[in-house]
Formats: structure tokens, sequence, C-alpha cells
């Protein structure tokens, strides 16, 4: 979703926000982030549209940054919304420099970190959610046999 509010008069940059290294032009949700979003996030206002807006406006004011400092692919909003992100470059869109641009396709919405504490932690969180997933087929190896 391109940002609609933009009105661009005579110029020739397409609209763009930079985040880290990227220079953030499209944003796409994916159907399993919109199903996230329902369920870990908000249940009132959960279209594709709703979701999109949400994260320009969070884009645009600067309220999202990198989770960890070398990874670019989980980041916060507000220090609170945890989400998993990739990035693609856009084919035939540049800046004024050439530089390319890029589309967010938002993959996941991890939760709140306020509601959901071991996402205070990602890795030892995933390496106990692993752990636990391994322990349970373990388990129902066992009974089988």
């Amino acid at each position: 979703m391109k940002d609609k509010m933009t009105e661009r008069w005579n110029t020739y940059e397409s609209f763009h926000v930079v985040l880290g290294d990227k220079k953030v032009a499209d944003i796409v949700i994916t159907n399993h982030a919109k199903s996230r979003w329902t369920d870990r996030v908000e249940s009132e206002r959960t279209g594709f549209e709703d979701i999109a807006d949400f994260m320009w406006q969070c884009l645009k004011q600067g309220r999202i940054e990198p989770y960890y400092r070398n990874e670019q692919d989980v980041y916060l909003i507000d220090d609170d919304l945890v989400f998993v992100a990739e990035f693609a470059v856009l084919e035939k869109e540049t800046d004024l420099a050439g530089n390319p641009l890029h589309k967010m396709i938002v993959v996941t919405f991890l939760g709140r970190m306020s509601e959901t504490i071991e996402l205070r932690d990602l890795k030892s969180y995933y390496s106990w959610l692993r752990h636990s997933r391994r322990m349970t087929l373990i388990k129902n190896s066992r009974k089988r046999k």
C-alpha cells in the first residue's frame, strides 16, 4: 500500500521513508500477519489497509526500530509491539540519486512485550519454543511405538 496522503506536485521522486539502510516506498501485509494482528494486537481495525496505514504512520513518525542491532528482520514499534519483516527491491523505482527503493513485507506480528513477557528476549524464547516442540515430538513418537 503506497502512501495515499502524499500529493506530489511537480516532483520526480517517489515517496519513501528511511528505515536503517532501506528506503521503504511500499508496505505489504501478508495474510499470516493479518491473522496474527487480529489474534495478538487489535481486533477492531483488522483490514489490510488499516494495518498498512498504521505501519506507514509509525514509519513516518520514526517509531519503528530494529529489535537487535545487527539483525534486520525483527522490529519494534514504540518499544512494545514486535513484528517480523522482510525487504525486497522495488522494480523500476529509485530515488533521485538512483538508489533502489524497497517494499517492506510484514511477515508476522509476534505480539506486545507488555502483554507477553517472553518477547523481551527473543533468542531465549525461540530456543525454549524449539525445545518444547522437540520434546512434544519425542513424547508423541514414544507413544506410537
